[in-house]
Formats: C-alpha cells, structure tokens, sequence
C-alpha cells in the first residue's frame, strides 16, 4: 500500500512517542509537524528530520493526508474541527472532545466530508490486553458476570511542573486515565447501558511538587474522587473507581468475575503486562504470553522497567481500515460511546440518578497476532 502523509500538531512530551515509533508501522510517513510555538515544532522537527511548519501552512499542505491532533485536552475538539474542515483525516490523542455535544458535531462533520476519525488509546491492541479478548471469547470464564477497574493514586501534581489543567472540568482522573479503562472495558465487554456515580473531591487545591513553581498552590475545579457503576448490554455490572485522593492501596487495576472463573487484566494504560487467570478450583496461574508483537518489549519505563510500547498502532489500523474501506479499531463511534460514559459518571455525581447512555457501540475486531503483524513493516 502506498504510504498516507501524516501531519502531526503539538509538539509536546506525548509527540516522541508517535515519532519514535510511526516508522514500525506500514502506510505511515510523518512529513510535517506543527505547533503553536514555531520554536517547539522546529525543535522538534530537527530532532526526527521532519519538516516543521505553522499550523496553517501545515493544514494546507497537500502532502498530508491524515493529522494527528496532540495538543492539550481543551484543544483537542477546536483543532480536531479545523482538520476535518481542511480535508483531512484525524486521529487524536485521548480525550476526542470533553462534551458529547462536540464529540456528535466532530461525527456529523466528518460523515459530511466521507473523512476518517480516530482516537487514542490504542493500548486496548497490546498482546495481555488481546490475549485477554481472546480468553474471554473462547468462553474460558463462561459468561462475565462482574468485575472491578480501579485507577487509584494521588494525583500528577507530584511529577508534573503544570498540573493545573488536571484540575479543571473535562479532566480530572476519569477523563484524563478514564479512557484507557474505558476503551478496554468496551473492547473485553462490549458497550455501557447506563453509568451511576458517587463523585468528590478531598481538597479544594492542591500543591505543585517538582518544577520551577514547587509549593504552589492550584485550584481543584472538577471531581478528583469518582466511584461509578457500570452496567453493560451484555448484563455485566463493573464498578470503575477514579481517584486522585490516594496515598496507598494494593488494589488490582483490573479483575474480571465469570460464572467459570476470574481474569486478573494489568494496567490498560500499557500494552503489556502480566495476566493471571484462576477456575472454579480457586487455582490462580499466571497465562502465558502469546506470541503476539505488540506485547514485545521495546523501551524502558520511568522507573527503569521493561515495557512494550506500540502507540501508533490505533492510528496505523485507523490508515489502513481507510483504505481498506472497513471499521477501525480505535473508531469515532466507540471513542464517542466512551466519552458519554465518562461524562454520565460525571453528571450522575451531580444529580444522584442513574444516567442512560445516548449513544452505543461494537466491539472492535479482535486483533490477534497475525493481524498485528499485518501492521508492521
């Protein structure tokens, strides 16, 4: 297949990844990026030997097929809007819009246009996480009945030298880490029917910890604490905690109850990871990876750990599903039905009453290790 064009905005910590490892991947060549700060996208165009370009000039540049949409959140729907109206496919980073109103109006446009968009997370495609699927298809736990997702910390504030936009409405740990529970969720399960949630926040402000601006104090504008319950189609209940108000737990991120046993998933923020399952014996084993590439490990973590790293493969299906003319993994319609749960757990803490989802979705195709090597160059 011949290779798209990809234009990237926002050149920020989050670029180098889709940088670093677009190359992987088959129909993708990055020939442009841009930022508001001419400096940063230079910077970093320099870096990976990519051209580097105003936002408009980048967005009228006949060589870019699809852009990738990796400025800060409350951006993220505004320059989404000016892709489509420019012509071009787009795929962006989590979360797609932080309303469902803008979320609708980013699907009308793009049907209007014949345009593709995606959204991250594509850590949902790493070798546990469909390894998972596939356990769970293959009926080894019978049918799921229950289970519990649990992001559970204190907060970016600790690590982060700017944390304010953390904490202000249409962030906050469930829309910030929520989507990766979220989309994984919707791929092992299928789509929500309905969202109640009990919402808070321990503390007014919070204090910067690293950084120039040490000991500074910012404002907390939007829930820091979510406890919701999920209840799916497919008649499974998932209780989902989001907190930022933590300082120690031994929880698991992730536990899946079915009427023949119990599948422990690792942090959907990642590709790879451990996975244990245990029968109706109570006998807890550990699974053994599958050869599947994107489960392999190809970086360092932060804190030196080995890690598999394949950001990009979403946009990478997102490529060839266009070209292909069929549903991509990492679809509007699924990342739409995401943010409706997100904010009905939102909206629920507000007014104490169950929410009824308005929007539904598929599962995504599975995406087992011989269709993951079909990515890849």
């Amino acid at each position: 297949m011949a290779n798209l064009g990809i234009g990237i905005i926002g050149c920020g910590n989050i670029s180098t990844s889709y940088l670093r490892l677009a190359p992987l991947f088959k129909g993708l060549e990055v020939r442009s990026v841009a930022d508001m700060n001419m400096a940063t996208a230079q910077a970093r165009g320099a870096e990976f030997g990519v051209k580097a370009e105003s936002v408009d000039d980048l967005l009228a540049n006949n060589d870019v097929d699809v852009v990738i949409n990796l400025t800060i959140p409350d951006a993220h729907y505004g320059v989404t809007k000016r892709i489509l109206e420019a012509g071009k496919h787009a795929y962006s980073e989590k979360p797609l819009v932080l309303t469902l109103a803008e979320g609708v109006e980013l699907r009308d446009l793009a049907a209007s246009k014949g345009l593709a968009v995606g959204c991250a997370p594509d850590t949902f495609l790493g070798g546990t996480h469909q390894q998972a699927r596939a356990l769970i298809d293959e009926g080894k736990l019978g049918t799921i009945t229950t289970g519990c997702a649990a992001i559970q910390g204190h907060g970016p504030e600790s690590w982060h030298p700017s944390p304010e936009f953390f904490y202000l409405p249409g962030a906050g740990p469930i829309m910030d880490m929520g989507p990766y529970y979220i989309a994984n969720l919707i791929n092992l399960l299928g789509p929500v029917r309905r969202v109640g949630a009990l919402t808070s926040a321990a503390t007014p402000t919070r204090v910067i910890g690293s950084g120039d601006r040490a000991g500074q104090e910012i404002a907390v504008k939007t829930p820091s604490n979510i406890q919701a319950l999920l209840e799916f189609h497919s008649g499974a209940t998932i209780s989902f905690s989001a907190s930022w108000d933590v300082w120690h737990h031994k929880r698991n991120h992730f536990e899946l109850y079915g009427t023949e046993g119990t599948l422990y998933v690792p942090d959907p923020n990642f590709f790879g990871g451990p996975l244990e399952i245990a029968g109706r014996d109570g006998v807890l084993t550990q699974v053994a990876p599958w050869d599947h590439p994107f489960g392999v490990v190809n970086q360092k973590g932060h804190r030196g750990e080995d890690q598999a790293n394949y950001r990009t493969a979403g946009m990478a299906d997102m490529v060839l599903a266009v070209t292909e003319g069929r549903d991509a993994r990492c679809s509007l319609e699924r990342t739409l039905h995401g943010v409706d749960v997100m904010t009905a757990a939102l909206k629920s803490g507000e007014t104490g009453e169950f929410i009824t989802l308005t929007t539904t979705c598929t599962r995504p195709a599975a995406l087992g290790p011989d269709q993951a090597r079909a990515l890849l160059r």
